[in-house]
């Protein structure tokens, strides 16, 4: 089998894995790039974290609905195979982001988005039978998950975020991000990725990197495809400020 052009580690809960993912699909339609869609779960990478501290509210609810979406990714894959899991994550994203919010559903304890009702109709829609979402209870996919994660941090080292992507792989370097808070226009897209790839593939590039990011440009965020999100200060993967 084909080793694939590209690999993308997500978490379904990230806003900016989701900017980049749909990036790389209009780069990967005009390259005929294959991309394996793999897994790297926010909540078991910062398992010994403490979310009151580090977080904003809600994060912790938030990330585990990441994993437990993953879980369902997980047992897809073992039954379809790596595509299907590409299929099942764009539904997730067009529900989890480009639709507007309705903070109503969520509590402090539970995220809406790693429940039954919100999975249910994005198996329908990629083409998968809704009962996998009996697989959001079935915590023995998590080892397969973290796997997944320390496979990715390997790769990068563990100071970094989601997404992460493996270029060329196996032999190909991989990094965090890109970053991106707006969606480059169809004819820009390629020309964004090249500088990216070329970046990528000198032996001693490690970062480029600035704290400063714009709300990503989604309707989750109330930020319209015609404007730029409000600027904010990240640390350590949030946008609590620290002093």
């Amino acid at each position: 089998m084909k080793d694939p052009d590209i690999r993308f580690y997500f978490d379904p809960v990230c806003p900016f894995a989701w900017m980049t993912s749909k990036w790389v699909r209009m780069v990967a339609r005009q390259r005929d790039y294959q991309v394996e869609w793999r897994f790297i779960s926010l909540r078991l990478i910062n398992a010994d974290v403490d979310y009151d501290a580090r977080f904003p509210e809600g994060y912790d609810a938030g990330h585990t609905a990441g994993l437990r979406l993953l879980r369902v990714a997980a047992a897809v894959r073992a039954d379809h195979g790596p595509d299907a899991v590409g299929a099942f994550y764009e539904q997730l994203g067009a529900r989890v982001f480009d639709s507007a919010p309705d903070p109503g559903l969520d509590t402090p304890e539970l995220d809406h988005r790693g429940t039954p009702d919100f999975v249910g109709p994005a198996l329908t829609d990629a083409n998968l039978d809704p009962s996998y979402a009996s697989a959001l209870e079935d915590s023995s996919w998590d080892a397969v998950i973290r796997a997944e994660g320390e496979e990715a941090l390997a790769l990068t080292g563990r100071d970094v975020g989601t997404p992460i992507l493996h270029f060329e792989p196996p032999a190909g370097i991989a990094f965090f991000g890109p970053v991106i808070s707006r969606l480059p226009r169809e004819e820009d897209a390629a020309a964004l990725w090249d500088h990216v790839v070329g970046l990528a593939r000198f032996p001693g590039f490690a970062e480029m990197k600035r704290s400063l990011r714009e709300q990503p440009q989604l309707r989750s965020f109330g930020v319209r495809e015609d404007e730029a999100g409000l600027q904010e200060d990240w640390h350590g993967g949030s946008r609590r400020t620290h002093k």
